[in-house]
């Protein structure tokens, strides 16, 4: 019975702290007839039992913060008319902008008045020294069955050493911290690049939530059940099933 307890401890602890590496979406909607912007618009993401939600300031301008890395649909209610379909692709310790989305209320489905519409996503270049690839860059890499080998094809501050051991430019050998889920390591460990869906490398300045290292930072996220059931659900909706 103690085993049964401490197993179910655990799962809900890996459940809660599971997803480490957090996004923003922002952007700023007009109406696409006059060009003004909207106030008080409703703008959402619904991740199955979740809805990361903001609304539009008088500028037209909204945010929502704290959405785990991953790629949404962001939806945009106005009075009766819900503008759908908005891919979101959520960077890891970033912003995803959306830049400037025209609601057009008068272009309706007539059932019920959604409005589909596909937006260009727009990842923030930043100034810290940070490279990022996601799921499908990965399954392409000639380096993808080595964890390793990806790591450090993924920036030239990075190397692997004859040893097979990992180290930043400028650091000792060692000097660096894995993030798998939120979970800190001294090891990047045997992780199937199956298993992978976003990888980011900080190779100097460094967040203070990472900052206990001379060296730089890995930053892992593992593909759940939810990745894969957004991309199914996104591909459904182009294809006109959903």
């Amino acid at each position: 019975m103690k085993k049964l307890m401490m197993g179910c401890m655990i799962a809900l602890a890996t459940t809660s702290f599971g997803q480490g590496a957090l996004g923003e979406v922002d952007g700023v909607v007009r109406d696409a007839k006059t060009n003004q912007t909207i106030f008080g618009a409703h703008v959402f993401i619904k991740d199955n039992d979740r809805v990361y939600q903001a609304k539009t300031e008088p500028d037209g301008s909204f945010r929502i913060s704290a959405i785990p890395a991953g790629k949404y649909l962001l939806h945009i209610r106005y009075y009766d008319d819900t503008m759908k379909n908005i891919v979101a692709d959520v960077p890891m310790d970033d912003i995803c902008r959306l830049g400037e989305i025209k609601f057009d209320s008068k272009i309706q489905l007539l059932d019920g008045g959604t409005v589909t519409a596909y937006g260009t996503v727009k990842i923030s270049d930043g100034f810290l020294p940070v490279t990022q690839i996601d799921q499908e860059i990965i399954k392409s890499s000639p380096a993808k069955f080595d964890p390793k080998a990806l790591i450090a094809s993924m920036t030239t501050d990075v190397r692997l050493t004859d040893d097979g051991e990992l180290v930043f430019r400028g650091a000792r050998k060692g000097d660096m911290i894995y993030m798998m889920d939120g979970v800190k390591s001294t090891s990047v460990g045997t992780v199937p690049s199956c298993a992978i869906g976003r990888m980011m490398v900080y190779s100097g300045g460094l967040p203070a939530k990472y900052g206990d290292t001379t060296g730089g930072v890995v930053v892992m996220e593992t593909l759940s059940y939810f990745d894969l059931y957004r991309k199914w659900e996104g591909e459904q909706i182009k294809a006109g099933k959903m």
